[in-house]
């Protein structure tokens, strides 16, 4: 797919998300407003500015990641509007702030290359753990932590007692404790691969060879657990499991790491109320319908109700469903747009995975390889452990969907990891040969 098509996929999305706000205005009983001309603007501006970028200073990247980035956006913001709408204009400015730092993030990369990221590996580090660490900070400072649902993940910053920005630092942390094991695992991978320890049947390489990367994870662990987000500790850990595989090729990391969840989660479960709240809410949620298990009992009456076509949009009822913004945004979409609609987004989020990975398998240098399977693996996880817990395959965790969700740190994360994701398909096909 030429650049040509990349831009005309995305302005069919700018389409699609200007569509979705006219049919909410038009079912409530109005007409095509100046929302309607903002959400096509906003989109035009900023997936515009992204789709330049790229052909000036990353003109072998591939095609496909930010049409399929722009479309699953554009589903997320036309929902959102139909939830909430105040959201639905916070969201816009977000997505201009995403896109904004990712061309920024294509501009450094065109200079630096990713080398940038595996020359600093311990400054990621040290500023992942910080990223962490902030909403640990007192409540009373300009810049301090915020509870919210019984989980401390917020930083607000409220100057002269108004709050001005409320973000998930975390959502960054990922991002940069991943660049820190990428490059990491990089410089160890022959290391990972021989297995000089022998435990049982299992062999293992030498414990100091891993020292970094467990402390890495470990600290990240602890500080989630205490800010009781169990959420993002499971999805750490998958990650931190996914990139140990990819840069070893070996089984047993992808059996340790089970065997180290399912330990976590039956100690989470006795020392957490909510998360054993969710167990139990997973296995029965009409047990407690009008308490604990109102919220899935609702996305499964809207999961049923969108039956084939959907209700249409702005003409279901997902306003029902407790945080629908947020967690449950898949469930509302899936009332409004029915089976076809549901299976459309898990279609999306599919292609634009398995992009990813195929970036990964293109890529012949070690560092590029395990940065752009862990960005990839981040999004996959993510994805899959809100749409099972949504859809009650998997217990509840309570973290965003990739891109469709409301929240701007989340945005501009996923679209950060999309920009680095694009400068090394282009990296592969400049020193390698290999067409995007």
């Amino acid at each position: 797919m030429t650049r040509t098509a990349e831009a005309a996929m995305l302005g069919g999305a700018a389409v699609l998300a200007t569509l979705g706000v006219a049919i909410v205005t038009v079912s409530g009983g109005g007409s095509p407003d100046a929302q309607t001309a903002l959400t096509f603007l906003v989109f035009t501006i900023s997936f515009g500015s992204l789709h330049l970028a790229l052909r000036q200073w990353a003109p072998n990247a591939s095609p496909y990641l930010l049409p399929l980035s722009a479309i699953i956006t554009a589903v997320g913001v036309a929902e959102i509007f139909r939830l909430d709408p105040r959201a639905a204009t916070l969201q816009r400015w977000w997505l201009l702030i995403a896109t904004g730092l990712g061309v920024a993030t294509i501009v450094v990369l065109s200079r630096t290359g990713t080398d940038l990221l595996r020359r600093y590996r311990y400054l990621f580090l040290t500023a992942a753990i910080i990223c962490f660490l902030l909403p640990l900070l007192p409540a009373s400072w300009p810049l301090g932590g915020v509870e919210i649902n019984g989980s401390r993940l917020w930083l607000a910053f409220t100057p002269f007692d108004r709050t001005l920005v409320q973000f998930q630092p975390a959502e960054f942390g990922k991002i940069l404790l991943v660049a820190f094991l990428a490059s990491y695992l990089a410089s160890r991978q022959a290391a990972l691969r021989e297995m000089t320890r022998a435990i049982g049947r299992f062999r293992l390489p030498e414990p100091r060879q891993l020292l970094p990367v467990i402390l890495a994870w470990g600290v990240s662990l602890v500080v989630l657990v205490y800010e009781r987000d169990l959420g993002a500790s499971a999805l750490l850990l998958a990650v931190f499991v996914a990139m140990l595989y990819a840069g070893s090729g070996r089984p047993a990391y992808l059996v340790a790491g089970g065997g180290l969840f399912a330990i976590g989660a039956v100690a989470a479960t006795r020392i957490f109320d909510h998360a054993q709240t969710r167990i139990d809410v997973w296995l029965d949620p009409f047990g407690d319908f009008a308490d604990t298990g109102y919220q899935i009992s609702q996305s499964l009456f809207a999961l049923g109700s969108g039956s084939l076509s959907g209700s249409g949009l702005g003409l279901g009822r997902p306003d029902f469903i407790p945080s629908a913004t947020t967690d449950f945004i898949f469930a509302a979409v899936a009332e409004e747009t029915g089976l076809v609609g549901s299976i459309g987004v898990i279609a999306a989020y599919a292609l634009l995975v398995t992009i990813g990975f195929g970036i990964a398998l293109q890529a012949r240098d070690p560092f590029r390889k395990l940065l752009a399977a862990g960005l990839t693996a981040t999004i996959a996880l993510q994805t899959i452990l809100i749409v099972a817990g949504v859809t009650r395959l998997l217990p509840l965790t309570g973290i965003t969907l990739p891109f469709m969700s409301y929240g701007g740190s989340s945005l501009v994360a996923n679209v950060i990891a999309i920009a680095v994701l694009a400068r090394i398909s282009h990296e592969t096909a400049v020193t390698e040969g290999i067409p995007m």
